[in-house]
This record gives C-alpha cells, structure tokens and sequence, in this order.
C-alpha cells in the first residue's frame, strides 16, 4: 500500500511512501497481540510488595496462655495470624511477573497492531525533520499542522533526535520514540501514529 509524505506543516510533498503489504496489511492475530501486550504491562510491574509471616514478627514466643481449662481455643504464640498484630497468611512476596513469549509470536503481534492501524487509517508519514534547539512550541506546531495536537499520538523516528524527543517529552498527549522502541503496547495506545521516512525502511526490514 502507499501513503501521502507530509511536510512538517501538514502538506503534500508530492512523493509517496510503499508500505509492505508484510508489516501494515496482514490479518490481525488478536490472542498474539493480547499476549504482548500482556507481557509488556506485566513487566512493569516491580513485584516488591511484601507483608511479614507469623516466622517474621517480632514478638515473645512464650506460650500465652495454659493448654486446658480456660474455656477459650488452644492458642501457643502471640504471632499467629488470628491475634492482632500477629503475621499475615500466605502475604504477598517480592516476585517477578515477567514472562516469555518467542520472537516470532511478538513480530506477529507488532505487525497485527501496525495492520490494525493502518486499516483505521490511523498512520501518517512525515519526512525527516530536526530543531535546533529542544522546544516544545516548535514541536507542538508540527502536532497543530498535523492535526493531532488534541489526540494522543506516537511519533516514531528513524534515528534517535535528542532535539526532537526533548521538545516533546512535556506532553501528556504524545510520545517521540525511535524504530527500535517500537512496541505493541504503544502501538495500540495511541490514537495516531507518526513515522517519519527514515523510520520505515528499518521498521519493514525488522519485522518482515
């Protein structure tokens, strides 16, 4: 498929982009999207929850009270669970949630995610462009021409542009990453995505 190359102002530049057909038009495998999307919200999990078992309460292991006659339950130490202060049943320990997934099934789901977007018409190819110096209005000018300022967006680059990512890295709304940081995740949580033209041609060469 091909696409219209914009200017930074939201023009025409006359020129086309090929898409392959291997990357942005295949049939969308949704459990493999679901899956990398997944691992990737589960690896950001820091998994360092914790909470003290009866063994790790500090406290008197003496017997509290006689084994018969007081009419109550049989009780032997001040840390079990069912006293105040006591420790906790099965608490939570420190764990890692990752795990994985081979990288034919995550080149399957980025490509599922980029045909998605390109069947929603959600994809716009800019040519290359860089700033002086880092600032924001500069690239929020570029968002304006585009027609994306209001929406959220991913911007990928081909390579990384300091200048480029640090004017946009104050918006909420939008993310600069370079063909590299590509992910199925960010795909998908964006309502536009940007790729420039010099991001392509590693993005295809990648995922094909």
């Amino acid at each position: 498929m091909e696409i219209a190359v914009l200017d930074i102002k939201g023009k025409e530049t006359g020129r086309k982009a090929k898409l392959s057909d291997s990357v942005f038009a295949i049939e969308p495998n949704d459990h493999a999207v679901y899956l990398d999307v997944k691992q990737y919200l589960a690896n950001q999990r820091q998994g360092t929850h914790k909470a003290k078992e009866r063994a790790e309460i500090a406290g008197s292991t003496r017997k509290i009270k006689k084994q018969k006659g007081t009419g109550t339950a049989r009780a032997g130490s001040i840390k079990s669970p069912i006293f105040k202060g006591g420790g906790r049943v099965f608490g939570p320990r420190p764990r890692n949630y990752g795990f994985k997934l081979n990288k034919n099934l995550k080149r399957l789901a980025r490509k599922s995610a980029l045909s998605i977007k390109a069947n929603d018409k959600a994809i716009m190819v800019i040519e290359d462009f860089s700033f002086d110096t880092p600032k924001t209005k500069n690239f929020m000018e570029v968002l304006k021409a585009l027609g994306i300022e209001s929406k959220k967006s991913l911007i990928v680059l081909g390579d990384s542009n300091k200048n480029v990512y640090l004017s946009s890295r104050n918006l909420k709304t939008s993310e600069v990453i370079s063909s590299s940081e590509l992910s199925t995740y960010k795909i998908l949580n964006a309502k536009s995505i940007v790729f420039l033209e010099g991001s392509l041609e590693g993005i295809e060469s990648k995922l094909s």
